[in-house]
């Protein structure tokens, strides 16, 4: 099955930038879509972003829309989550996700593959 590695988390003031980062083996990676959801305390997961399978369209949830940018290199299997102007409603644990499709689901039940998470907290 596809195995997705995160990377790049951390603690930031509101403000401040990161960048996430999920890798996979190259025949996974050319054949899924991919994006990150999140999860609070107390709170369901949501999604945040996604990016096509061939890298063509992305989708931003409503609350990261201008702040967030995701892509995609296939030189090094790895998807990037570019997150900037971050909020102490930024703050959870975010998840890598993948599925065999063109375009990633919004929905976190329909989700197959996951990263093991990695957690991002943005001081206020």
């Amino acid at each position: 099955q596809v195995q997705l590695v995160e990377s790049g988390g951390g603690l930031v003031q509101a403000g401040d930038s990161l960048r996430l980062a999920c890798a996979t083996s190259e025949v996974a990676f050319r054949n899924t879509a991919m994006g990150w959801f999140r999860q609070a305390p107390g709170k369901e997961r949501e999604f945040v972003a996604s990016i096509s399978r061939t890298g063509a369209n992305s989708d931003y949830s409503d609350s990261v829309q201008g702040r967030f940018t995701i892509s995609r290199d296939y030189a090094k299997n790895t998807a990037y989550l570019q997150m900037n102007s971050l909020k102490p409603e930024d703050t959870a644990v975010y998840y890598c996700a993948a599925d065999i499709t063109g375009q990633l689901t919004t929905r976190p039940n329909a989700v197959k593959y996951w990263g093991q998470g990695t957690q991002v907290t943005v001081s206020s």
